[in-house]
């Protein structure tokens, strides 16, 4: 089966690519990902695609602040360079005076930028979005910069011993854990929290498929209300609240525990999928095709409204206004024991 990188073409076989692109010495790569962590997530598959066929690869990974520390625990890793936008847009040049007097193997430009073109390297891969066919899913939009659709690499994110050691203590303790991330970045994708609760309650309580089960709540330092909100839905020593409290990769290897997880579309949405623990994701006013959680343990579940419907009603995504209301706790319950039974 042939591919191509970077306009070379090569036989795709594990040790092919680093074949193609093999040097004396260390293989310097700039990988430019993306600024939102949901985004960051699904194309964290190259890189380790990358690491495994090119053993001697070495990584500059540029990312916003918020992505960045995705990256922290990765083996092969020269630097990280934390890319904040400015309004008079030197974010680009800034960028460019930080990279340019380095000899690079490879720049993979996944922002689509023009930088990449005035770069010292022997390959370059870089995204051009399509300008015809449907809705492409972003890990498949992804894999198309390294020519790699075909098998396209499904997130993954690197941890540390002590960050996995770290997750073991958080979660120590008896029976599985139901996840919960009730958090969004805008009001318009975030279910009532309630309704999480009502979940919770009717998973982990009596005669439900998680009986006995402990809670595990996630989100960032500004969700800290949501800890709150939920903690009566078990007794307190079932409860594990990290809302705010870890770090993304910590949150990660948490999830890693998990028996299932249920969450609005969000970038902890994408973290749970790529830990590989069984993912409902609720979708409202976001397009699944691109944004559904990645992985064969992974369900999309809707309202009765198509997001069609929900863009007729705000077509610019800037009501304050909540486009979830219409999802029962019942259709999500029912796709909670169905995946549960299927994993």
């Amino acid at each position: 089966m042939l591919t191509q990188l970077g306009g070379l073409r090569v036989e795709r076989q594990p040790s092919d690519l680093y074949k193609a692109l093999m040097t004396r010495g260390t293989f310097p790569i700039l990988f430019i990902t993306a600024t939102r962590i949901g985004d960051a997530v699904l194309s964290s598959g190259l890189i380790r695609r990358l690491a495994d066929e090119i053993p001697n690869a070495r990584f500059t990974v540029v990312a916003g602040p918020v992505a960045a520390p995705l990256f922290v625990d990765m083996p092969a890793l020269d630097e990280i360079i934390v890319f904040e936008k400015s309004k008079d847009g030197g974010h680009w040049f800034k960028l460019w005076r930080q990279v340019r007097r380095r000899k690079w193997g490879l720049v993979v430009d996944l922002r689509g930028s023009a930088i990449s073109r005035f770069l010292s390297t022997k390959r370059r891969a870089v995204f051009r979005k399509a300008l015809n066919g449907g809705p492409v899913h972003k890990v498949i939009e992804a894999a198309r910069v390294l020519r790699i659709e075909d098998e396209p690499a499904a997130p993954y994110l690197y941890t540390s011993p002590e960050t996995e050691m770290a997750a073991v203590e958080i979660t120590a303790g008896e029976g599985p854990i139901l996840a919960l991330a009730p958090s969004a970045n805008w009001v318009g994708k975030t279910w009532p929290v309630e309704r999480f609760a009502q979940v919770g309650m009717q998973l982990l309580g009596e005669g439900g498929p998680l009986q006995g089960g402990r809670l595990m709540v996630l989100g960032g330092p500004e969700d800290a209300h949501i800890g709150q909100s939920l903690r009566d839905v078990v007794a307190k020593d079932r409860f594990i609240d990290v809302v705010g409290k870890v770090d993304l990769l910590t949150a990660y290897a948490c999830l890693k525990h998990a028996r299932l997880f249920i969450g609005n579309d969000s970038g902890l949405m994408h973290i749970a999928a790529a830990a590989g623990v069984p993912t409902v994701g609720l979708f409202g006013p976001s397009d699944d095709r691109l944004y559904g959680p990645w992985g064969v343990k992974a369900r999309v579940v809707r309202g009765p409204r198509t997001l069609e419907q929900i863009v007729a009603v705000d077509p610019s995504f800037q009501q304050a206004v909540c486009h979830m209301m219409d999802l029962p706790v019942d259709t999500v319950v029912a796709a909670a024991k169905d995946l549960l039974a299927e994993t």
